[in-house]
This record gives C-alpha cells, structure tokens and sequence, in this order.
C-alpha cells in the first residue's frame, strides 16, 4: 500500500467514526436547552447522549440555524417555516468512537 492509500484510508476511517446527531425541543426531554444556552449541564447532557447510542464521547455540541440541515426533506415537501420564539431550538451534537 502506497502512502497516498494509506493517507486516505485514514482519513475516511476518521469520517466513519464520526455522526452528528440533531435534538430539538419538540423532544420532550428538554435538553435542547441545556445545550443550546451553553450551561455546564451541556457537556454531560452531550455525553450521555452519545453514550446511548454508542459512541464514546460528545467532541462538540452547540445550536445551528435550521437552514443549514440539507438533504432531510423529500422533493415536493411542502413546508412552513417557524418564525419568532415558539420555534424550537436546534442543537446538533458530534459524536465521536
């Protein structure tokens, strides 16, 4: 195996360990605000969510505009946009092996 084979082979091992995960708070469990506001129950909250789904840690966390999730509606959705403080806040969270 070349160096150039192995430099990608590493590096798609590295994406594949990766997953980001989105939580909003129509979830009911209201951890979306912990993480949103950045309180130091974020970090744990994070974690623990990574946890449950097998990974071993949280490597980042914070809220995101929803214009910036793609590729999770069908084609012909229609779709409202939430405007104003009722909207719920969006938080992703990496996880990482």
């Amino acid at each position: 195996m070349s160096l150039g084979e192995f430099d990608r082979e590493a590096a798609a091992s590295a994406r594949a360990e990766t997953r980001i995960f989105l939580v909003d708070s129509s979830d009911g469990y209201g951890i979306d605000r912990c993480l949103a506001s950045g309180e130091p129950c974020g970090a744990a909250a994070a974690s623990a969510l990574c946890q449950a789904r097998e990974y071993a840690k949280a490597v980042d966390f914070g809220r995101i505009d929803p214009a910036e999730i793609t590729g999770g509606v069908p084609v012909g959705t229609q779709l409202t946009a939430c405007k104003g403080r009722s909207c719920p806040d969006i938080v992703a969270i990496t996880c990482s092996r």
